[in-house]
């Protein structure tokens, strides 16, 4: 009965206070006739939304796959077209007679479920909940802690810089078997060579190493993508280089940016980054180039899992997309969220697909709106959302000085699933 009644009550709080519970969506109502349901995949009716993204579950011809976030359902699209686009390709004449009588069996032998935005199952969907609470200072600053939620005693002595440098993650090992050929392949295909996706990642490795002199790609033509891929902004480097030479140039592009040598190291060690998308978040950065650029990349180094680093990418890349009309002169330092003033103005940029008002949203607008005033000088405020806001998170930023400007996704490496 007693918890009934602080249920009940926390209910009535959260009401008066105008903030909203978690909702729910039907995908027929979010996408295109042809992205909900093609000849190799369905994506899931029911859409859950537990904090910035929408959550879709694929069913498709290569396993069932999740994805948190509108871009990640693009992205996962498009592997599933390249797999099955490779499936084919692989079963033609001319395919069979170049490879010598070797079988390339796309989608065997690998496990059949891909988390997003890799396939490690363990964190997935926590980090979204705990970075939910925090759009504000860096974690390693002791401002807010990113892991209130869910953070355990045993790890409670280690920030998530420390996390994030001990990532083991499947977008640490993306590289592994990946040469040439299989990049050949990747861009043929119009897809990231790193993917964390094991189907994909297992496919193009197997294509590598039947195709190692690197002559069937040239003699086979494979039908156009679906989707473009995350890779398009950055694809001359991720498929033309080999990885220790891209590493490099990140290297340099992350000195260029003014970057220290134990930011550039921490941001190089976290293992929820792939090669693909180290390279798009510095690329971006290095874009534009303004005062904080540098500071950033620290912010940037504390993500704890994939979806972390993957709001990192698109926050430079909304950064980048931004600057190419309305020159950025800097960005507010010490911060996890993306505000950029332009002008007189400062504009807040969240690759979110949806926001809800919640007292921790609540209270993240109002702080930085107070240091987007004091330390960029800003007189006016924006906020840029990839996706949509609710009715009551447009009146609460309102009320707390924000305009707000929806479907904004200029500069994103992929654009979100419509």
């Amino acid at each position: 009965m007693r918890s009934m009644f602080i249920l009940t009550t926390a209910a009535a709080l959260a009401a008066s206070g105008g903030f909203e519970p978690v909702p729910s969506f039907q995908a027929s109502k979010l996408l295109a006739p042809k992205l909900l349901k093609g000849p190799h995949h369905t994506v899931s009716e029911p859409v859950k939304v537990e904090s910035y993204y929408l959550e879709f579950h694929i069913v498709s011809t290569f396993g069932e796959m999740d994805a948190e976030g509108r871009t990640v359902l693009a992205t996962r699209l498009a592997e599933v077209d390249a797999l099955a686009r490779l499936s084919e390709v692989s079963k033609s004449e001319v395919f069979v007679k170049a490879a010598g009588g070797a079988v390339l069996n796309v989608g065997k032998g690998v496990a059949m479920v891909v988390k997003d935005p890799g396939a490690t199952a363990e964190g997935i969907g926590k980090g979204v909940k705990r970075f939910g609470t925090n759009l504000g200072r860096k974690a390693k600053r002791g401002a807010e802690s990113a892991t209130t939620d869910d953070k355990k005693p045993d790890d409670a002595s280690k920030t998530d810089a420390d996390k994030a440098a001990e990532a083991s993650t499947s977008a640490a090992n993306s590289v592994l078997g990946v040469n040439g050929s299989a990049r050949r392949w990747a861009q043929k295909l119009s897809v990231d060579p790193y993917t964390t996706n094991p189907v994909l990642h297992k496919a193009l490795v197997d294509i590598g190493k039947i195709d190692a002199a690197g002559g069937i790609a040239a003699k086979v033509v494979v039908p156009i993508p679906m989707v473009v891929s995350t890779t398009a902004t950055v694809g001359g480097l991720v498929w033309g280089k080999d990885p220790e030479e891209l590493r490099k140039i990140n290297e340099k592009a992350v000195a260029d940016l003014g970057a220290s040598k134990d930011v550039a190291a921490r941001f190089f060690r976290n293992g929820n980054y792939t090669l693909t998308n180290q390279t798009r978040f510095i690329a971006a950065l290095g874009a534009v180039k303004a005062k904080g650029c540098a500071d950033y990349v620290d912010a940037a180094a504390e993500a704890s899992d994939e979806r972390e680093a993957l709001f990192f990418v698109e926050s430079a890349e909304l950064l980048a997309g931004l600057h190419k009309t309305s020159p950025v002169t800097a960005i507010l330092e010490d911060s996890r969220g993306m505000i950029a003033r332009t002008g007189s103005r400062a504009e807040a940029l969240l690759p979110f697909d949806y926001l809800r008002w919640t007292q921790p949203l609540e209270k993240a607008v109002i702080e930085i709106a107070e240091r987007a005033k004091k330390e960029l000088g800003a007189t006016t405020l924006g906020v840029r959302i990839v996706g949509k806001a609710s009715e009551a998170a447009r009146k609460g930023l309102a009320e707390s000085g924000w305009q707000v400007k929806e479907g904004v996704a200029e500069g994103l490496g992929t654009q979100p699933a419509d």
